[in-house]
């Protein structure tokens, strides 16, 4: 298995009716709740993290609307079609907002394995500001190759909507959704994951150096894009940072904190 994916524990039993695959789907995704949790980039039960089945179905794994990100475990997350109906028994239903734009980008995006979708505090404190990320850091310059932008239309309970999400998403793996949050996508929960950290981290940075009220320290158009050039080299496919292989490390941040519960 891949470096930057986890996997099951030679103790760990599958359950019935169920391949490995999914089931280690279910665990990183799990996990992928938890450690939003904390990270503090939770709103109460209000945003989505999803994952694409894997299988010839057109299946995904979505939070179950009721539970909190620090209770959601393997097990407890739902199946959801490509429409968001639920598939199977659930003592919770989805939804109905929680798989339009999820839903939208999994179809059209084969890329957009797993889908994390926030309305954490700094983010979307970047995402109601008229100039989005600012190239002022490090850490904004280096993801912001990988940034596109997507103009609110209202709360996403529309499917008209949804072609214009894909639209601006483009080829990008970050999208600032304006005036409402983020969203990032990855080839699996660790890419995904570690997508929004970065992103949500320089966001944190814009919203306190702004808020200290000095002037903030220029930075010439030539060293602007060459820390660009330099992201997309060192965040892409076989980048020194390549984005998502830390995710081993979180899973052990995770069990640290709050033990092996999220696999149960």
């Amino acid at each position: 298995m891949a470096s930057h994916l986890s996997a099951v524990h030679k103790n760990e039993s599958v359950p019935a009716g169920m391949s490995a695959a999914e089931w280690q789907l279910r665990i990183d995704l799990a996990a992928a709740y938890q450690l939003a949790a904390i990270y503090g980039w939770t709103d109460l039960n209000n945003t989505h993290f999803s994952a694409r089945v894997p299988g010839p179905e057109h299946h995904f794994l979505l939070n179950p609307f009721g539970m909190l990100f620090d209770e959601i475990t393997a097990s407890s997350l739902i199946k959801v079609d490509q429409d968001g109906k639920v598939l199977g028994d659930s003592d919770y239903p989805a939804n109905p907002a929680g798989f339009v734009i999820h839903g939208a980008i999994h179809m059209a995006v084969p890329r957009a394995q797993c889908i994390i979708h926030t309305h954490s505090r700094f983010g979307t404190a970047v995402a109601m500001q008229k100039q989005g990320l600012l190239p002022a850091s490090q850490k904004a310059l280096t993801v912001m190759g990988w940034v596109a932008y997507h103009d609110f239309e209202g709360p996403a309970l529309s499917t008209d909507e949804r072609p214009r999400i894909v639209a601006d998403l483009g080829d990008k793996s970050i999208l600032v959704l304006r005036n409402h949050g983020l969203l990032s996508v990855g080839e699996s929960v660790g890419e995904a994951f570690v997508w929004m950290y970065r992103i949500e981290t320089a966001c944190r940075q814009q919203i306190d150096a702004l808020s200290g009220g000095g002037e903030l320290s220029p930075l010439s158009p030539q060293t602007q894009q060459k820390s660009i050039d330099l992201g997309l080299k060192m965040y892409g496919k076989g980048g020194f940072i390549e984005v998502g292989r830390e995710w081993p490390a979180l899973l052990r941040q995770l069990e640290r904190h709050s033990g092996t519960g999220y696999r149960a």
